[in-house]
C-alpha cells in the first residue's frame, strides 16, 4: 500500500522518476561487475576464488602484494577519478552554459602538463632508470604531482578572477580557459625545447596519464576531494536545475548566481587538478560522460549529478581495464586510450544532438 504523500503523485511521474532511478541503479552494477574482473584481469593470472581468499587475508604473500598493493588501488583509483572528472564536466557544462565546457577545454590540464614539465626540467625529477623496462622514470613524484596541482589550479584561479574581477560572461570564461591552455602549451614546448632528451621523455610519458601511479595515499586524497565535491554539487542539485532556466530565471527563483557559479567552478577545478596532478592527462572522461547521461536520463541535476558521476568512473574504469589486457603484459596510457575510445563516442553524441533531451 503506499504511503500518503505518494497518493498525489502522478503514475506517469513516479514511472518517469524510477526508470531514472533504473537506470543509474544498472550503471553501478554494471561498474561493480565490471571492477571484479578487472581484479582478475592481468599478466598475473589469478582465480576469482585466490581474490576471495587474498581479500580475507588467507592467501599467499605474492598475490596479497599484486591484490592490495596494485589491482584493488588500481581499480578504485580508476573510479574514483572518472567520478570526478564526470561530475566536474557536468557541473562546468551547466554554470558555463556550453556544452563543450570540461576541465580540459578550460586550460586546466594545459596548466598542471606545464608545471609538471616545469618540475621533471627545471627541477630534475626526470631521470634513467637502469634497465629497458625503466628507462624514463618519475624520481619524485610528490614533486611533479604538487607542481601539476598548482599549474592546473593556476589556470583556475586566473579565469575565477577574470570573472569576479572584471565581471565577464560564461562564454568569456570558456574562451580564457582556452587561451590559457594554448599560453602553457606553448610554455610548455619552449621548455622542452632546451631540455634534454631524458627530460622531454620524461614530461611526455607523464602526459600520457596512468592510473597505475596512484597508490592508497593518493587515492584517499582524490576520494576525500572528490567525495566533497559531489556533496556540495548534490546539496545544489536544484540551483543547477535553476540556472539550466537562464540566469533571469534562476535569480527570480532567489538563486545567489555569482556565488554558485564561483564556488562550483572552484570545486570543479580543485577535483580536476587532484586527479589530473596523481595521474597526469585523462581527456574526454569530464565530456563524454555528462552527454552521454544527459541522452539517458534529461537535463535533471538531482538524476543527472549521480549518473555522470556514475558514467565517469564505468567509462575510466573500462578503459583502464582495456589498456591492462588488450596487448598484456604491455599496458597502454590510459589517456591514449580515453581519447580513443571517447573521440568516436562524441562524434556520435553530436550526430545524434548533444542538446536533445
Amino acid at each position: 500500500m503506499r504511503p500518503a504523500a505518494m497518493e498525489n503523485i502522478p503514475e506517469s511521474y513516479l514511472q518517469y522518476t524510477q526508470r531514472k532511478i533504473f537506470i543509474i541503479c544498472l550503471l553501478i552494477l554494471l561498474t561493480v561487475l565490471l571492477g571484479i574482473y578487472a581484479i582478475n584481469a592481468g599478466s598475473a593470472q589469478t582465480s576469482p576464488a585466490q581474490v576471495l581468499l587474498t581479500l580475507l587475508g588467507q592467501e599467499k604473500e605474492r598475490l596479497s602484494i599484486i591484490i592490495w598493493n596494485i589491482r584493488l588501488p588500481r581499480i578504485l583509483a580508476a573510479i574514483t577519478a572518472g567520478v570526478g572528472l564526470s561530475v566536474a564536466g557536468c557541473v562546468m557544462q551547466n554554470i558555463l552554459r556550453n556544452p563543450l565546457a570540461s576541465p580540459f577545454t578550460l586550460g586546466i590540464s594545459q596548466g598542471a602538463a606545464f608545471g609538471a614539465a616545469v618540475a621533471i626540467i627545471a627541477l630534475g625529477a626526470g631521470s634513467t632508470g637502469s634497465t629497458s623496462a625503466d628507462a624514463v622514470i618519475i624520481n619524485n613524484p610528490y614533486l611533479v604531482s604538487g607542481a601539476a596541482f598548482l599549474g592546473a589550479m593556476a589556470t583556475t584561479l586566473v579565469v575565477l578572477s577574470l570573472a569576479r574581477l572584471k565581471g565577464v560572461t560564461p562564454e568569456a570564461m570558456v574562451l580564457a580557459g582556452v587561451a590559457l591552455g594554448s599560453l602553457f602549451s606553448a610554455a610548455t614546448v619552449i621548455l622542452q625545447y632546451f631540455a634534454e632528451d631524458v627530460q622531454v621523455a620524461a614530461v611526455v610519458f607523464w602526459t600520457f596519464g596512468d592510473i597505475g601511479r596512484a597508490s592508497w595515499r593518493e587515492l584517499t586524497v582524490m576520494a576525500a576531494v572528490t567525495g566533497a565535491a559531489l556533496l556540495y554539487f548534490l546539496a545544489n542539485r536544484w540551483n543547477y536545475n535553476a540556472l539550466d532556466s537562464g540566469e533571469e530565471t534562476a535569480k527570480g527563483l532567489g538563486v545567489e548566481v555569482e556565488k554558485v557559479r564561483l564556488t562550483g567552478m572552484l570545486l570543479a577545478s580543485l577535483v580536476t587538478a587532484v586527479v589530473v596532478s596523481f595521474l597526469g592527462i585523462i581527456g574526454f572522461i569530464g565530456l563524454v560522460g555528462p552527454h552521454l547521461m544527459r541522452r539517458l536520463l534529461g537535463g535533471d541535476h538531482r538524476f543527472l549529478i549521480p549518473g555522470a558521476s556514475v558514467m565517469g568512473g564505468l567509462l575510466l574504469l573500462a578503459s583502464d581495464t582495456l589498456a591492462r589486457t588488450v596487448i598484456a603484459p604491455v599496458v597502454l596510457p590510459v589517456g591514449a586510450v580515453t581519447a580513443f575510445m571517447g573521440a568516436p563516442l562524441f562524434l556520435y553524441l553530436l550526430s545524434r544532438g548533444v542538446g536533445k533531451r
